[in-house]
């Protein structure tokens, strides 16, 4: 199988890093032929730092990766794709489309939608959608957290590897030693943060500060590290100190070494699509920031992600999570929030094991993603 995958690269990190990581799974666990078209190669770098953002085609991980501009660059028979894919509101160029129309048996195509646990994705999920002047029909696909939908990422072995590395102090202190953190393992609590900006951050910070538990708080480059640096300018080297608490600056890591991050993390603050469901997958806390919409639309996604993932959760979990998520979805002071969630990790973290289970009953989503493209593919051809 061949497949084309377009990807716009809109929030920096969130859409490459799906598209990257559906890309390797196709190539390597379904041994399809895949070209990654990608818009920003320098976005791309930051989490595969083998591309070069002045080639046009390259080749990373058996993935053929083209640049994709204004001019796609002429396309022949040779080229074309059994599969192409529509990643997260993109637009496929409309001279592609045409090229697509063009041949008799065409291409199946697939609009990859973005993560949503809202009950109508299971009404929408795999429905058709024909194209109002080509004679072409594409099929919406969403990922999700119930069997009704195309399920999540989650590439083969990933939850053995990281439930021995978060088992294993050696491991852990493999890759802090990797990343230059070597002093790591002396902290009590270790707390990944990969958010947006946050205006109501520093009481939180000075809470962390103030307690008697030291804490280890690792931030990835981006707009909160920045924010932080104007912030305590002292954060400029990379590092600062406050009482109980450290504050690290991280340069960004191939997507690998950033699951090994949030398992060997106590906590962690996740941000977008790609990192929420990375965190589901350490199975320890965490606290999602959803990706922002006018008008606070996300918070609807929000309580919908909530109220399915916290259905099993005892009552002072409910309460605690759903406090937390929304004050820092909100930009406010999580201090008092955090003062309980802290008390309650134990449970959470046994919480969010039996969520982890409930979620790798179902099948991946490449894998449902080759299933249903395969099964078109066949009935199409049939029919032809």
């Amino acid at each position: 199988m061949r497949c084309d995958l377009f990807c716009s690269v809109v929030d920096n990190f969130g859409d490459i890093g799906i598209c990257w990581r559906l890309a390797r799974q196709l190539q390597h666990e379904h041994q399809w032929q895949v070209t990654l078209w990608v818009d920003d190669l320098v976005s791309f770098q930051k989490i595969c730092h083998g591309i070069n953002p002045d080639f046009a085609t390259q080749q990373q991980q058996q993935v053929l990766i083209r640049h994709w501009t204004a001019v796609l660059p002429e396309l022949s028979q040779a080229d074309k794709p059994d599969l192409v894919i529509e990643a997260l509101a993109c637009t496929i160029p409309s001279c592609y489309l045409h090229w697509m129309a063009s041949f008799t048996e065409k291409p199946l195509w697939l609009n990859l939608e973005y993560l949503s646990a809202e009950d109508w994705v299971h009404g929408c999920h795999a429905l058709p959608s024909p194209h109002p002047q080509l004679p072409l029909q594409k099929y919406f696909f969403f990922p999700g957290f119930t069997p009704q939908t195309g399920g999540l990422l989650r590439e083969q072995g990933l939850i053995e590897s990281l439930t021995k590395t978060s088992a294993t102090a050696e491991l852990q202190q493999q890759f802090w030693c990797s990343l230059g953190l070597a002093d790591a393992m002396d902290y009590q609590q270790k707390i990944s943060l990969f958010a947006y900006s946050q205006a109501a951050i520093e009481p939180w910070l000075n809470q962390l500060a103030a307690a008697e538990q030291t804490t280890l708080l690792l931030v990835p480059q981006g707009q909160l590290a920045t924010d932080l640096t104007q912030l305590f300018s002292e954060l400029k080297t990379g590092r600062l100190d406050i009482k109980s608490l450290s504050i690290r600056i991280l340069d960004f890591v191939p997507q690998p070494e950033y699951d090994k991050l949030l398992a060997c993390c106590d906590i962690n603050f996740v941000r977008g699509e790609d990192s929420v469901i990375r965190a589901h997958w350490a199975a320890k806390p965490f606290v999602w920031q959803i990706y922002r919409q006018d008008e606070q639309a996300h918070l609807i996604k929000l309580q919908a992600f909530l109220d399915r993932y916290l259905q099993q959760a005892s009552e002072q979990q409910k309460d605690c999570l759903q406090k937390l998520h929304m004050a820092w979805n909100l930009e406010q002071d999580i201090s008092e929030e955090f003062a309980l969630f802290s008390n309650l990790t134990e449970q959470i973290q046994k919480h969010n094991k039996k969520w982890q289970e409930y979620l790798i009953q179902q099948q991946d989503l490449a894998s449902n993603l080759v299933r249903f493209s395969e099964n078109k593919l066949i009935m199409s051809r049939n029919f032809s």
